[in-house]
This record gives structure tokens, C-alpha cells and sequence, in this order.
């Protein structure tokens, strides 16, 4: 008899309405289409209106994925948020999801993890369902990363979106062969230096001088981000794999975080999948942190690339450093 997994029954998603293209970033920031395609892959982003907050974008993706499965939000028991861009330091922004979608039932969480939050949160949540603790849970991956982006910086500008993505976990029935198969999960905080917000918390209050050395925008430092984050998104998907007696050939999808396709395409000639296998949708969406694998599942079923029965690795690296791969095999 198979033991009771968690399984993934719906997914929602929710981008800004607004288009900002190539073309137009060249008119903010010394840059043009030709070279943020060659270096990034990424041909356009969605950006929030200013003061947009995650909740409701997060709100607006719950709400298309409760529309999906035909249920009401007072069914969840459960939100995990994984976000680095809250709607405040507190309350947590699950909290005002909470509230805004009327889960009056639920209990729940934020999880920062950076761009691997929607991983992390995804093994979080299957493992109240697979304990029995709940049989309905949402793991959202939502950020408005347009709030702390320095627009003067193109290093960074050109790469950043806003967008959420959300899931709903349910336990699989007896002896489905379907859900959360296996999980990986690594930091390394000695990377933290390379990508970070240096202000805002307990070790940078905010200040005039915070705010004038501009250290509430993300900071990059983009050779060792880059060089970590394939050689962490091929090894935790091969160990995984690897653990699993399973081999890239046995694999039906593979849907890695959409920050770069350099990285992305580095990580699968390492792991010879072939293009058939992987799913990107950055040219449209850009990095939009926590958001992008959710986005891209959304991509895939969109697609018809995924279906029933079909094996899923998703991957994803951040800052932190962080790593997360989740094999799955899709329920429906």
C-alpha cells in the first residue's frame, strides 16, 4: 500500500496587467532589447503599480485557484507564503491573505527563502498534509519586486518582475500513484554576501543614511550568484534523481526557477535533458522570485505539457544561499 502523499489539485496565478518591454527599460536605464536577451533570455516583465502590495497579488492568485477547484476559501485550513517582499514586518503577509479571500478556517505563515521560497513552502505544506494535520493547504509564491529594485541600477532592473503563483495541496487517495515524491533542500549562508537587501532589519534600521545609500534595493553580485546557482540547480536535481533510481531520461518535465536562461540552459546540458523536457516562460514574466516556478507549472499546463501520470522535478537556487528540488508525479 502506498502512504499517503500530498498532491497538488489545483493552480492559480495572478500577473499585473501592466506590459513593460526591453524597449521599454532602455528609456529608464542605459540598456537595450539585444543585450538584456543575450545575457538574461527575458523579452518583457510584468511590473505592479506602485504601492501594489503582495497580498494582493497572492489574494488575486488564491482566489483563481479556488475558481478552479470549485471551493470555497473557508475549505483551507492552511496558507504558507513565500515571499521576501511582505506587505510589512508584521503582520505576516498570510495574515492579510487570510483576511482579504475569507479563509476564516485558516491558520498560516510567511517562509523567506528568496527565490527557492516557493520550494521550500511547497515541502512544507505536503508534509502537514502526508502527517494528516490538514487536507487542504495553500502554498503561494508571491513578490512585488519592482518595491525594492533600484531602477538606476541596470544590473538588476532588467531582471526583476511581480507576479504570484499558487497551489492547492490535498492528500492523495489509497494507492494513488501521484503528489510529492521526494524533496532537497540546502543553505549555504556564506553566499549571503552576494545577493542580499542590507537594510531594513535589526542590522541596518531603517534611516536617512540607509535610505540615501540606497541599501533598501537588492544588491548583486552577479559571477558567484551565477556559478552557484548552476552548479547547485544540476547537483540537487541529480542527487534527487539519483536517490530516487530514476534518470534524466524517466523525467516528463523539468520546471527550474526563471531567473536567467543562461543558468538555466547551463544546468540542463549538464544534466542532459533535452528542450522537450524543460518549461520557460521568463521571456514573458522576467524573475518574479518566489513566483516563478508556480507561474511556469501554470505555463506548462497552459501549454498541454502537462498531464496526469507525468514526472516533475522542479528547481530552483537564491540568495541566501539557498537550494530546493521537489520530484513530484502530477495528479491530474
Amino acid at each position: 500500500m502506498l502512504k499517503q502523499r500530498a498532491k497538488i489539485t489545483a493552480v492559480g496565478r495572478y500577473v499585473p496587467p501592466r506590459v513593460v518591454t526591453n524597449d521599454d527599460m532602455a528609456k529608464i536605464v542605459d540598456t537595450n532589447d539585444d543585450w538584456i536577451v543575450s545575457r538574461t533570455g527575458i523579452q518583457e516583465r510584468r511590473l505592479a503599480e506602485p504601492g501594489t502590495p503582495t497580498s494582493d497579488l497572492a489574494s488575486m492568485a488564491v482566489r483563481d485557484l479556488l475558481e478552479k477547484r470549485g471551493i470555497g476559501a473557508d475549505e483551507i485550513e492552511l496558507i504558507i507564503v513565500g515571499t521576501i517582499t511582505p506587505d510589512m514586518f508584521f503582520p505576516s503577509t498570510a495574515c492579510i491573505v487570510q483576511e482579504k479571500i475569507g479563509a476564516t478556517a485558516a491558520w498560516g505563515f510567511d517562509l523567506s527563502a528568496a527565490c527557492s521560497a516557493f520550494v521550500y513552502a511547497l515541502t512544507v505544506g505536503a508534509r502537514f498534509v502526508e502527517s494528516g494535520a490538514h487536507r487542504k493547504v495553500v502554498v503561494i509564491g508571491a513578490d512585488v519586486m519592482s518595491s525594492i529594485i533600484d531602477y538606476e541600477d541596470r544590473t538588476t532592473c532588467v531582471l526583476f518582475a511581480d507576479g504570484a503563483g499558487a497551489v492547492l495541496l490535498e492528500p492523495t487517495e489509497q494507492d494513488e500513484d501521484a503528489g510529492i515524491l521526494d524533496y532537497l533542500h540546502e543553505i549555504d549562508g556564506s553566499g549571503g554576501q552576494y545577493l542580499n537587501m542590507p537594510a531594513g532589519g535589526s542590522l541596518n534600521p531603517s534611516s536617512h543614511e540607509t535610505i540615501d545609500a540606497k541599501m533598501h534595493y537588492v544588491r548583486q553580485v552577479g559571477q558567484p550568484v551565477y556559478k552557484f546557482a548552476v552548479l547547485k540547480m544540476e547537483e540537487s536535481s541529480r542527487k534527487i534523481l539519483e536517490r530516487n533510481e530514476l534518470g534524466g531520461e524517466d523525467l516528463d518535465l523539468f520546471i527550474p526557477h526563471q531567473a536567467n536562461i543562461r543558468i538555466i540552459n547551463a544546468a540542463v546540458e549538464r544534466l542532459g535533458f533535452t528542450e522537450r523536457q524543460v518549461v520557460t516562460n521568463l521571456q514573458k514574466y522576467g524573475n518574479t522570485t518566489a513566483g516563478t516556478i508556480p507561474l511556469a507549472i501554470a505555463t506548462a499546463l497552459d501549454d498541454g505539457r502537462l498531464k496526469k501520470g507525468d514526472l516533475v522535478l522542479l528547481s530552483a537556487v537564491g540568495a541566501g544561499f539557498t537550494v530546493g528540488a521537489v520530484l513530484l508525479r502530477w495528479a491530474y
